[in-house]
């Protein structure tokens, strides 16, 4: 695909159609299915990651498990349909969300089964076309945040490959490009499964956004340097207290930002909000296989038998963020989210 034109998920003709991410950047690769059971095996195998998107495509899995299918065996496969999406991956919030709204849609059509695919597409329909405008909104709410022509650092991906629209903390950075506010853009390459170095660069290429790569562990030179404006990033799910899960490596960033006095911001959506938890210490982080780390690409760099400790994200405490930018709001510390 040549041109720079790109989407990361879209439904055409009764089937959705997404781009295998773990491609990324080297292939374009995009994969057309209306098997609710191979949208799942997406969702697990990282081809659609990122926390507002896993809820969108989740959307589009339940309505597709049900097309088709005899009116006597439509709840029946529902079900089956909805735990298999649920058990994909336990953080990102924006997932369950998904589930619930499509599970109150199902709920209210006892008597229109025979309409159920339709109702369930409208509202999977929905969940995309309002997270397109939430992330339009979260773009121009974290133009604020700006104080001059920033250098920023961002880690792994909360583009367009991780949303619905143009992105969280990515369209942060875009608006505030279009806007003449963005010098330079610093991205972790994210270890272990490299999303800042595939996803994001692609991303800020794509857009024409003057960019660097480095690896995690350069973040702490670069503000030593004061090359570093401030450090924005993405969440997969925020509790009541503003503590905040994000892909593993953000905590360090708010840490280093607290040392060296530099502004520590997340951009996302409400609906990233859990309010069934009270803290960061409720949230249940996703730990992933040992392959991740003892392979390269495919090539095996290191013994098998090693033991490995390989968490998918961590928790930044709530007192370490300047700002939570949604698109209602920028928030500010103390964050308490009960309304």
């Amino acid at each position: 695909m040549n041109s720079k034109e790109y989407f990361s998920v879209d439904f055409k003709n009764d089937k959705l159609i997404f781009l295998d991410q773990t491609k990324l950047p080297l292939q374009e690769n995009y994969i057309e299915t209306d098997d609710y059971r191979r949208i799942a095996e997406a969702i697990e195998k990282l081809e659609v990651r990122g926390a507002p998107l896993i809820g969108i495509i989740a959307a589009y899995g339940i309505a597709l498990s049900v097309k088709d299918i005899p009116e006597t065996e439509v709840e029946e496969q529902f079900k089956k349909a909805y735990q298999r999406i649920f058990k994909t991956r336990p953080t990102a919030v924006n997932l369950f969300f998904a589930l619930n709204e499509m599970q109150k849609v199902f709920d209210k059509s006892n008597n229109n089964r025979k309409n159920i695919y339709n109702l369930l597409l409208e509202k999977a329909k929905e969940i995309h076309r309002e997270d397109i405008e939430k992330c339009a909104a979260i773009g121009k709410n974290g133009l604020a945040i700006f104080k001059k022509k920033s250098s920023i650092l961002t880690h792994c991906n909360t583009g367009k490959l991780a949303t619905g629209g143009d992105g969280t903390a990515f369209s942060v950075i875009k608006t505030g490009f279009l806007s003449g506010l963005v010098e330079h853009v610093y991205a972790d390459e994210t270890r272990p499964l490299l999303q800042g170095l595939r996803l994001t660069s692609f991303e800020l290429e794509r857009s024409g956004i003057p960019f660097s790569i480095q690896t995690d562990s350069m973040a702490a030179s670069l503000m030593q340097q004061n090359k570093i404006d401030f450090v924005i990033t993405g969440a997969d799910r925020i509790a009541l207290n503003g503590d905040s899960a994000n892909k593993i490596g953000t905590y360090n960033l708010a840490v280093l930002c607290a040392h060296h006095d530099i502004p520590f911001y997340i951009a996302a959506p409400t609906t990233t909000i859990d309010r069934k938890m009270v803290s960061g210490k409720d949230i249940e982080i996703e730990y992933r296989g040992k392959d991740e780390i003892l392979n390269f690409n495919g090539i095996q760099v290191a013994p098998e038998n090693y033991s490995t400790y390989s968490p998918a994200f961590d928790v930044t405490p709530s007192h370490l963020i300047t700002g939570i930018i949604t698109e209602e709001k920028v928030f500010s510390f103390p964050y308490n989210f009960i309304q």
